[in-house]
């Protein structure tokens, strides 16, 4: 009986798990890691990676079209992919397993493996017949931290080593830099220098006309801004100037006062008393102050300086940093070089971070409702640094905007190819899903219409 028990209660128990339903597992997961340079071509062969198969394809380009030719297995989720000027070899960037695979383009196989720091993004290679260095040379956008970074095979390396990354006013771009004949024989590669920039982690590239310089840009850059947080801002919304600490920061108001509280309203529209907040202010290069938008002094609150360097240009022989841009964009995603005036293309948007609330804007006075993000193509012409507003045509003071206005419009401008006699430029304008087509001199000489 006991026996006879038991089983039962085993068969019981084996119906119950087999009758009660399994949360379904995905068969596939998704990274969505973004493409930053997702085609390349030299001569008849197309490259493109598959980012969500990892894999690279690649292609003839024939009269009529393409046809197939391999789809080669390479690193987790690649972003990035160029091939070199004799147009055997390809350098695929694996954003997701932090390597480049090195592919031979006729076999249609993986050579080799290259270790590098973490989340790289972007890669150009230098073509000898350039200015620049006369051995090919492989630049790749990284995070400034990664595993590798601090292998010992790489010890010797220029700016390899420990990333610092609780350590102050350290850079935090790196630009690693390969000889592609020969990318060292160390587990992984040995590049020839880790290139530190001043900002924070980059994305993408860029080589000059001539090929004497690369060019560097970091991602989310931002614009200057930052929160004081909810304790150093004076109770209520008065403008009565409160005591901080009384410790002053440069420029900041004497005895380490405090300008008032928040700008306000200090109520909704219905007259419910608004939450004392945070509030998000600006760095005033001119006088060295932060300021919200009333234009108050918060330097006590906010002790730090906050630089907004950009774009940085690389001496691509001697791996020297030789010139920085400030100012070009909040997000900065990619950038070409005109073959035929050598300015450089930099698609961006600009973060109206330091506009309040997101309603209508009637009762607060201030809204990013429809203006949250500006579309821009930045140029730089030498040490001129010139944002280009791509929906200049749009008037933010109406919400929603008018029939019509989309069709003019272009939304997260990313990657850009201008023509080889360097009078247009094509850019992918992912949000909005459009190519823009645009004449170069429009952009250089800041006159661009989206209606014409």
């Amino acid at each position: 009986m006991r026996r006879s028990t038991r089983l039962l209660l085993v068969l019981c128990t084996l119906v119950a798990f087999i009758a009660v339903p399994t949360s379904a597992q995905p068969s596939f997961i998704a990274f969505e890691t973004g493409p930053v340079r997702p085609l390349a071509k030299r001569g008849s062969i197309l490259a493109a990676v598959n980012t969500p198969d990892n894999r690279l394809e690649t292609f003839n380009v024939v009269p009529t079209g393409i046809t197939r030719r391999f789809s080669i297995p390479v690193g987790l989720e690649p972003c990035a992919v160029a091939i070199r000027p004799g147009g055997t070899e390809a350098w695929v960037v694996n954003h997701l397993s932090d390597s480049v695979s090195i592919v031979d383009l006729i076999a249609g196989v993986v050579t080799r493996t290259l270790l590098v720091g973490d989340e790289p993004r972007d890669i150009v290679i230098t073509d000898p017949d350039g200015a620049g260095p006369l051995a090919e040379r492989a630049f790749i956008t990284t995070a400034h931290r990664g595993q590798h970074r601090t292998h010992p095979s790489i010890a010797a390396v220029p700016g390899a080593g420990d990333p610092q990354l609780t350590t102050p006013s350290v850079p935090r771009a790196d630009v690693w830099v390969f000889d592609v004949d020969n990318p060292g024989s160390g587990v992984g590669g040995t590049p020839l220098k880790i290139v530190e920039l001043f900002g924070d982690t980059p994305r993408a590239l860029a080589v000059s006309a001539d090929g004497a310089s690369v060019y560097a840009a970091v991602f989310h850059s931002g614009n200057q801004t930052a929160v004081v947080n909810e304790g150093m801002v004076c109770d209520g919304f008065g403008t009565s100037q409160c005591n901080g600490d009384a410790i002053t920061s440069p420029n900041g108001l004497s005895n380490g006062r405090l300008p008032g509280g928040n700008p306000g309203p200090s109520t909704n529209f219905a007259g419910d008393p608004a939450p004392e907040v945070g509030l998000i202010v600006q760095l005033d290069e001119a006088s060295g102050q932060w300021r919200d938008e009333n234009g108050r002094n918060w330097s006590n609150g906010i002790r730090f300086f906050l630089p907004d360097l950009d774009v940085f240009e690389i001496d691509a022989s001697t791996l020297n940093e030789t010139a920085s841009f400030a100012h070009v964009g909040t997000i900065n995603f990619n950038m070409v070089a005109n073959p035929s005036n050598g300015n450089l293309y930099v698609s961006n948007t600009d973060a109206q971070n330091l506009t309040r609330f997101e309603g209508p804007g009637s009762f607060g006075g201030s809204t990013v409702q429809g203006n949250l993000h500006q579309a821009r193509i930045t140029v730089l012409d030498g040490a001129t640094v010139s944002p280009v507003h791509l929906n200049s045509h749009i008037n933010y003071g109406i919400t929603p905007a008018p029939a019509g206005t989309k069709d003019h419009s272009l939304a997260t401008p990313l990657d850009m190819v201008v023509s080889s006699d360097g009078a247009t430029l094509y850019v992918a304008a992912f949000g909005s899903s459009k190519v823009g087509v645009i004449p170069t001199s429009a952009l250089d000489d800041g006159t661009f219409d989206p209606i014409d």
